[in-house]
């Protein structure tokens, strides 16, 4: 009887074990990697103490307030150091020659030179831009990483995020509806 006990006491930690790795390949598998939840999401956006970027139109707080037009407003983190960052460029191309959006950026722990280097190569999409050059803005936004791309309504708030660069797909299916 004693044999016994002791070979349960031996499987036991062996099925808490597996059923760990069990419970583990579960939420790894319904983890939607694309959908980064933001606190942010309905709520006016924190306010952006940005630096200029050469001669640009610089990107304030007032950018951010309620407007009367039927608008939204694209918040685009980005650096010239960031390989995703060229992926969704001609994307935001594409967004700024809409005229139901306002597209700004906010250039993220970069150099000056080598993001006007980067407008410069690539074209510059933005209606005002800002320097984050400590990342201090990108830690009150929540920014992940960079690119980020935030949507703002005409109200002030925050409707959406996305994480990640802006792909041809991405736009048709994740934006097309904020987006008419």
């Amino acid at each position: 009887m004693i044999q016994k006990k002791v070979n349960l006491f031996r499987i036991i930690p062996l099925i808490i074990f597996f059923s760990l790795i069990l419970l583990a390949f579960i939420a790894l598998k319904s983890y939607d990697k694309d959908n980064i939840p933001s606190v942010l999401i309905g709520q006016s956006p924190p306010p952006l103490l940005l630096e200029e970027l050469g001669n640009l139109k610089l990107l304030d707080k007032r950018d951010l307030k309620p407007i009367k037009e039927n608008k939204i407003r694209l918040i685009n983190f980005w650096a010239s150091w960031c390989p995703p960052c060229r992926v969704e460029h001609p994307q935001l191309e594409k967004l700024s020659k809409n005229k139901n959006i306002q597209l700004f950026g906010v250039n993220y722990k970069d150099s000056e030179n080598s993001a006007l280097n980067f407008l410069n190569e690539y074209g510059n999409p933005f209606l005002k831009i800002g320097s984050d050059k400590n990342g201090r803005n990108a830690i009150e936004w929540g920014v992940y990483g960079v690119p980020e791309t935030f949507v703002i309504d005409q109200h002030g708030n925050v409707l959406f995020r996305h994480a990640g660069p802006i792909t041809k797909a991405i736009l048709e299916k994740k934006f097309s509806s904020l987006i008419k």
